[in-house]
């Protein structure tokens, strides 16, 4: 079952880069970010509504309590960075660099979760997705053939590493709590980071002015975020996280394919052999 979860978790996460790039283009990204944690924020506790966990908050012990708010200080400084390189960058440079915290995510499950079954072929794979990671790195050019700076690539490389931290701290403070419960809690955490964020940069100011059709591509990348999480983090909680996370990290499929089709960005050659390994390195690893 665990599987299913991860699966959709992978298609849900692919949407969502699709509809926030749509989103932010007229949008502060950080205030972009704020928004969309309120909608996901609803979505989780809803979940734990209907699942009716709501009254295990009280059992929780208080080092579920410490990796559950570490692991959400991770995803929100995960989620500024991404959506912040989103704005700077098409979707296609962005998505393979945030994707490559796979390559962390796995090597963090092997070191400090002691998950070293099928250890070669691990190796194997996370070694060929960061090949396939640096073949999608690419200086593309901007309007009048002058090529944009590398400050995307920061703000991308700073998102896989927060999404690396944010799954192996998910996995040790979910061990006793229910999965729709914890994801609520951590986004809780998000929540008053990104709105911190958005105070301490003041793009507050920009609240009123935003554009109806940006509003309604943001609040459905919300969703598509919250179905994401949920999906994802109760895979996590059944499933072990070196085959959870690359499968998750197959959303990348979803995300070029979109890309190309509904924003018209193009693949070159090279990026394309680039998402075959990555694509390859994951599938290895789920052997």
């Amino acid at each position: 079952m665990w599987l299913l979860y991860a699966t959709g978790s992978a298609i849900f996460a692919g949407l969502t880069a699709i509809l926030a790039k749509v989103g932010i283009r007229h949008t502060p990204s950080n205030l972009a970010t704020a928004i969309r944690t309120v909608v996901v924020l609803g979505f989780a506790w809803l979940m734990v509504f209907v699942v009716g966990s709501g009254g295990t908050i009280s059992r929780l012990s208080t080092t579920t309590w410490v990796f559950l708010v570490l692991s959400g200080l991770a995803t929100g400084a995960s989620w500024l960075c991404y959506f912040r390189a989103l704005q700077l960058a098409d979707v296609n440079q962005v998505t393979p660099i945030d994707r490559s915290s796979i390559v962390l995510s796995v090597l963090f499950a092997i070191t400090l979760l002691g998950e070293t079954d099928h250890l070669p072929t691990r190796l194997g794979g996370i070694a060929i997705i960061a090949v396939g990671t640096w073949l999608m790195i690419e200086r593309k050019p901007v309007e009048g053939g002058t090529p944009r700076s590398w400050t995307w690539l920061l703000y991308a490389a700073g998102s896989a590493v927060f999404a690396a931290l944010t799954s192996i701290l998910g996995k040790v403070g979910i061990t006793d709590v229910e999965s729709n419960l914890g994801t609520a809690i951590r986004t809780c955490v998000v929540l008053v980071m990104a709105w911190l964020v958005v105070f301490v940069t003041r793009e507050q100011r920009a609240l009123g002015s935003i554009d109806r059709r940006d509003a309604v591509f943001i609040v459905a990348s919300g969703f598509a975020t919250g179905a994401s999480w949920l999906c994802f983090y109760h895979a996590l909680q059944n499933g072990p996280a070196s085959l959870v996370v690359p499968i998750d990290k197959l959303s990348i499929v979803v995300t070029v394919a979109f890309a190309t089709l509904v924003l018209h960005e193009r693949l070159s050659r090279r990026a394309a052999v680039g998402l075959v390994l990555i694509v390859g390195g994951t599938l290895l690893m789920l052997v």
